[in-house]
């Protein structure tokens, strides 16, 4: 499990990223770059990082599912993920 500073970093940065999303199209409408470094870095939404919902892992990250591969395949056998169940063959 990752630790709790990276899962709060990851939620600070989501925030300051929606918090300046208006500023930010604006100044590139504009083209004001200049203006633009002066923002915080975090307020930059590519500096966010994927994370495993339940866990906070960073790896093996699932876009579908929002979860890590190894979540995934402990809920899976469990049999809380509907329609989806172990490949045999």
């Amino acid at each position: 499990m990752a630790t709790k500073a990276w899962i709060s970093k990851q939620k600070r940065r989501q925030e300051l990223a929606q918090r300046y999303a208006e500023i930010r199209r604006q100044l590139k409408k504009e083209g004001n770059y200049a203006a633009l470094a002066k923002l915080p870095r975090d307020a930059s939404p590519t500096r966010s990082k994927n994370r495993c919902q339940l866990t906070g892992r960073s790896r093996g990250y699932l876009r579908k599912f929002k979860i890590s591969r190894m979540m995934l395949r402990e809920l899976a056998l469990k049999g809380m993920i509907p329609g989806l169940k172990k490949a045999s063959w």
